[in-house]
């Protein structure tokens, strides 16, 4: 996993716990913590870090990753503007993560290996994303929808009906936009 994410992950629980939560999380994890944003690190270790945030605020592992997702979409926004400027809706945001998003972040971050979505749009209220990833953080996927959702002001819902730790071959997320 690339290093921004552990930055962003800092950052976000540092703002929203302060840093002497971080530092304790990862002591607790028995990790350093020197993370470059060019840097690439064993995913392994970002699950230590999820496990042990899961213990210490008494929830549950996909939770903690749905709070990081949806807390790193300001940051992200903060960092890369332009990934957000030519977009007026989630959807539209959405619907660009493998053409534009993605591609720019393997530029930006050399090794990077995001996951691949796919996009059924046959529906005008509802567009249904299918999530493909060996990582399998699927909830961190939900929580960045979320706060893509909040940052273009839209209301949203998310339901997650095939789930790959439930023995489906990719996750599928129907995501409706409410006027």
């Amino acid at each position: 996993m690339k290093g921004i994410v552990f930055n962003l992950l800092e950052e976000a629980v540092s703002i929203d716990f302060g840093e002497a939560t971080w530092d304790r999380l990862l002591d607790d994890a028995g990790l350093d913590g020197a993370y470059t944003s060019l840097g690439s690190y064993d995913d392994a270790e970002v699950v230590r870090l999820v496990g042990v945030a899961s213990t210490a605020l008494q929830i549950a592992p996909q939770d903690v990753l749905r709070w990081f997702g949806r807390r790193a979409m300001p940051l992200l926004y903060q960092r890369y503007p332009s990934f957000f400027a030519s977009h007026t809706s989630t959807r539209s945001f959405l619907l660009t993560l493998n053409s534009l998003i993605h591609p720019e972040v393997r530029k930006l971050y050399p090794g990077a290996t995001p996951p691949v979505f796919d996009f059924d749009t046959s529906n005008g209220e509802t567009l249904v994303i299918g999530y493909s990833s060996a990582r399998r953080l699927c909830a961190l996927a939900e929580g960045f929808m979320n706060g893509a959702a909040e940052h273009y002001r839209e209301p949203m819902q998310i339901s997650h009906p095939e789930c790959m730790h439930d023995g489906a071959g990719k996750c599928v997320f129907h995501v409706s936009f409410k006027p």
